[in-house]
């Protein structure tokens, strides 16, 4: 993931430090839903670097009603956010509500907050329509002294979201979630990679790939990793991707020996030569 620029995360470090405070204050009094927007607009600006007067907007309508906030890029619709009273838990029902609002709109990002905990949630346009929660943080947990807490505040900030560190972050979750590497350990390249440490490691023992895959399925990994929507996704994203690199590597040809002109004697390695 790469770092935000300095002035962001001085600006991120000094919000969180004033805005602790505030947030304590509000949670403890249990302030209402609308005191709740005026205080996640000014995080927005404060803390997150919009401009709330010419990129924050209450004014979005949504089939006949309007969402609580909107971001707005360039012209661009950026991202929604959903805000509930800071004393309320963020519950399923209000998720829903929020997707509902970005699928209709077809936007990809959008926003659950109480103003003290921030959910991120990238939203998948299959039928049906499903989301999926990428960053899950507290501002009241953050430490401002602490660098990784400010860039994963800063995920959202608008230097992130100019540089799609949304996005490469959630590149780098989907890589290393349990569905992918469940995926892997079952392709066809690693298991042959199993078979031959597993031959190194006990040369008498003669098993083949299929072996390993059932034992792998049975007794190492949880059912769940391997079966339903998520690890189906999975298994099609690697076979596509492996299959793609497996095609182009056999688009050049292996090296060959050739014999040079009778006078020379001599053998020369002739260049690769590729199909097409």
């Amino acid at each position: 993931m790469a770092r935000l620029p300095k002035k962001a995360s001085e600006r991120i470090a000094a919000g969180l430090k004033r805005f602790q405070p505030i947030l304590a204050t509000a949670k403890s009094r249990d302030v209402n839903e609308s005191d709740t927007v005026v205080i996640v607009t000014d995080l927005l600006q404060e803390i997150f670097g919009y401009d709330k007067y010419a990129e924050i907007t209450s004014e979005h309508m949504i089939r006949g009603t309007f969402c609580d906030l909107a971001v707005k890029l360039d012209g661009t619709l950026a991202f929604l956010i959903e805000v509930k009273a800071i004393g309320l838990d963020l519950k399923e029902q209000f998720v829903k509500q929020a997707v509902d609002y970005a699928a209709n709109q077809g936007v990809e990002w959008v926003v659950l907050t109480n103003g003290t905990v921030w959910k991120i949630y990238k939203i998948s346009f299959t039928k049906p329509i499903a989301q999926e929660l990428v960053v899950d943080v507290d501002l009241l947990s953050m430490n401002s002294r602490n660098s990784e807490h400010v860039e994963l505040v800063g995920l959202l900030a608008k230097e992130g979201w100019q540089k799609a560190q949304l996005g490469d972050y959630h590149a780098e979750r989907q890589a290393l979630n349990r569905f992918t590497l469940g995926a892997l350990l079952v392709s066809d390249s690693v298991l042959g990679l199993l078979r031959r440490e597993i031959r190194r490691l006990s040369p008498e023992v003669r098993i083949d790939t299929e072996e390993i895959r059932t034992a792998i399925e049975t007794e190492v990994l949880k059912r769940e990793v391997l079966e339903g929507e998520k690890a189906e996704a999975a298994r099609r994203q690697i076979t596509k991707r492996l299959g793609k690199e497996l095609r182009v590597s056999r688009t050049v040809k292996e090296p060959t020996l050739t014999t040079a002109p009778a006078e020379s004697g001599k053998l020369v390695v002739a260049e690769p030569v590729s199909k097409g």
